[in-house]
């Protein structure tokens, strides 16, 4: 059974740090581009971060642009998020998400195939 599964949020100040992990039982999982999608309650899903299947190319949100970093291990099946000078605007659940697709379409759900069912951040001021 294909499988995403995050790891990692919880309860941070302001201006901390969490890594969140994306744990993926695909198949051929490094042929696929992985995202990191956010929602906040009574707000829309909002993309976060992406990274290409071999690593070589990362797009991020410019509301998280310089904090937060996207990272994969292919060997391992996994995905990162690195989480730098949190805010209490980030606060919100948490999914990773993977894709065939790379470019402008993937700032939008539906090329997603794959999604996990997310792990919750709270950032207190």
């Amino acid at each position: 059974q294909e499988q995403l599964v995050e790891s990692g949020g919880g309860l941070v100040q302001a201006g901390g740090s969490l890594r969140l992990s994306c744990a993926a039982s695909i198949t051929a999982f490094k042929t696929y581009n992985m995202g990191w999608w956010r929602q906040a309650p009574g707000k829309e899903r909002e993309f976060v971060a992406a990274i290409e299947w071999n690593g070589a190319r990362t797009i991020y949100a410019e509301s998280v642009k310089g904090r937060f970093t996207v990272s994969r291990e292919n060997t391992k099946n996994m995905v990162y998020l690195q989480m730098n000078s949190l805010k209490p605007e980030d606060t919100a659940v948490y999914s990773c998400a993977a894709t065939g697709g790379w470019g402008q379409v993937i700032l939008t759900p539906s090329p997603y195939v794959y999604w996990g069912q997310g792990t919750q951040v709270t950032v207190s001021s």
